[in-house]
């Protein structure tokens, strides 16, 4: 079976089921890093737990998806990316078990460490299963549809979360994903190709390993402790000094070594770096707005939690309803200029969202900068995406989505830790209005500027057009089920 007859095509019966499955797939992970959240005070009365173990909680499933995520995404490249988000969604679903089965908090720490090695397995493979199994006419247009249906389960996921902690038990939270997990593994099985780097070296670079984890896990926890401990405090400076020294290493180790797990020489393709420079920018942007606003909404504005929770749904409506056209016109005029005007419309948004207050009106106040910062998203989000995978070949697709996704989560630990503190929070509340008032106004103002700086970033970076891939290297399981080649799916229609 040649590559040619196994991609699929977007509007093909297999195609929409491939979409499914990566979609449920990673919002397993995506809503398993905030909904937890929502269930902390009824897990401490539960389980009588302190504030440290709940923070462990929380912390620990970041911790362990930080730190393998880059793994997650070589070991996909090297022994396939099917194979790998199979074990990864089993892996998850399993630990997720024992979360729910919980006696103590430690078992539940524990578990959640587990959950996160499953979440680092399964998320990059998400999106590298899409560039290397879409035809490439299509990929542009199923990466959108992905980002917009994954923000569907994104805005869903606090309120089933909630609904299920108060209908019965915040373990219900963790044991909701075994049935989703199996849907997604039966999905696979039956109708996601298999696809490879077959100039992979199938031996571990464990030097990589271990300073990649050591350096993605040191500022992993460095920036989520340093709001609570503070930037001076000696864990925060050791954690962070060692995730520095840690990813130096790991430069010197893939420098060195002859099979390394991310190939430096990828960093060489401006676009793919410039991609990740404007994620780096942009998801630090949206981190501080998606910590702040909600809880501004309801310390300033007054709202109620449930108000304030779906005061940001619109967003997720836009883009689900136009992530995928977005794709198809970056695809179309190139991604330099939707990547340019997408930040600035949310720099837009953002200086809106900057004067909401006291006594704030949803309807005047809220709804317009919040369709507008939809509309940004929209036109930024699906190009971004598609830029960062597809200027590589399909042999890297799985290190090219593990790297994204380790920028874009790194940046938003970055902007919850440091933007309060320069906004001038200082040894100030986040629960007191006077308080929290400046700290996010200036927070608003920070970010549309990192916005503003993102737009710049793309303009210059990021070419006009895309060179298309070298011929695909990649490999598809003959023993997969056939399919009609994207050709065929065309001319008959489907």
């Amino acid at each position: 079976m040649t590559v040619a007859d196994t991609l699929i095509h977007y509007r093909s019966a297999r195609g929409r089921w491939v979409l499914l499955a990566t979609v449920l797939g990673s919002s397993l992970a995506f809503i398993d890093a905030t909904v937890v959240n929502i269930a902390l005070p009824s897990i401490g009365e539960d389980l009588g737990a302190d504030a440290a173990g709940l923070q462990w909680t929380v912390n620990g499933y970041a911790l362990s998806l930080a730190s393998l995520i880059l793994l997650g995404g070589s070991l996909g490249d090297r022994f396939g990316r099917k194979r790998i988000f199979m074990i990864g969604v089993a892996w998850f679903a399993a630990a997720s078990l024992l979360c729910g089965m919980a006696p103590t908090i430690e078992s539940l720490i524990g578990a959640r460490v587990l959950q996160g090695i499953g979440g680092a397995l399964l998320t990059p493979g998400s999106l590298a299963i899409l560039q290397a199994s879409f035809s490439q006419d299509d990929r542009a247009r199923a990466i959108g549809a992905w980002s917009g249906l994954g923000g569907i389960g994104g805005a869903l996921g606090p309120f089933l979360g909630g609904w299920l902690v108060e209908a019965g038990s915040w373990r219900y939270i963790f044991l909701i994903n075994v049935p989703v997990a199996l849907l997604v593994l039966l999905v696979c099985a039956r109708h996601v190709p298999e696809s490879r780097n077959p100039e992979a070296a199938h031996h571990f670079d464990v030097a990589g390993i271990v300073t990649g984890a050591i350096g993605l896990g040191g500022l992993t926890y460095g920036f989520t402790a340093w709001p609570m401990r503070g930037p001076t405090d000696p864990v925060v400076l050791i954690s962070l000094a060692l995730g520095v020294a840690g990813l130096a290493a790991f430069v010197l180790a893939e420098r060195r070594s002859p099979q390394p797990m991310v190939p430096l020489e990828i960093f060489r393709h401006r676009a793919f770096s410039g991609a990740n420079l404007v994620t780096f920018v942009v998801y630090a942007a949206n981190g501080g707005v998606f910590f702040l606003f909600v809880i501004n909404l309801q310390v300033v504005g007054g709202f109620s939690p449930l108000a304030a929770g779906i005061a940001l749904l619109p967003t997720t409506v836009i883009m689900l309803l136009l992530s995928a056209r977005s794709g198809q016109l970056g695809q179309r005029i190139g991604p330099r200029i939707p990547m340019t005007v997408g930040p600035l419309i949310c720099g837009g948004a953002l200086l809106m969202m900057a004067m909401i207050g006291p006594g704030a009106s949803y309807l005047t106040d809220v709804l317009p900068s919040v369709i507008i910062f939809g509309l940004g998203l929209t036109t930024l989000v699906a190009p971004l995406t598609a830029t960062a995978l597809g200027s590589l070949d399909d042999a890297h697709a799985g290190i090219a989505s593990g790297v994204n996704n380790a920028v874009a989560r790194a940046a938003s630990l970055l902007a919850v830790a440091v933007l309060p503190l320069a906004a001038g929070l200082g040894s100030g509340s986040l629960t007191v209005a006077d308080q929290l008032q400046p700290v996010y106004r200036n927070t608003m103002l920070i970010c549309a500027g990192l916005m503003a700086g993102g737009a710049v970033l793309a303009f210059l970076l990021i070419p006009n057009r895309i060179q298309k891939p070298t011929p695909a290297r990649t490999f598809c399981d003959p023993c997969s089920p056939p399919m009609p080649s994207a050709h065929d799916a065309v001319r008959s229609g489907r």
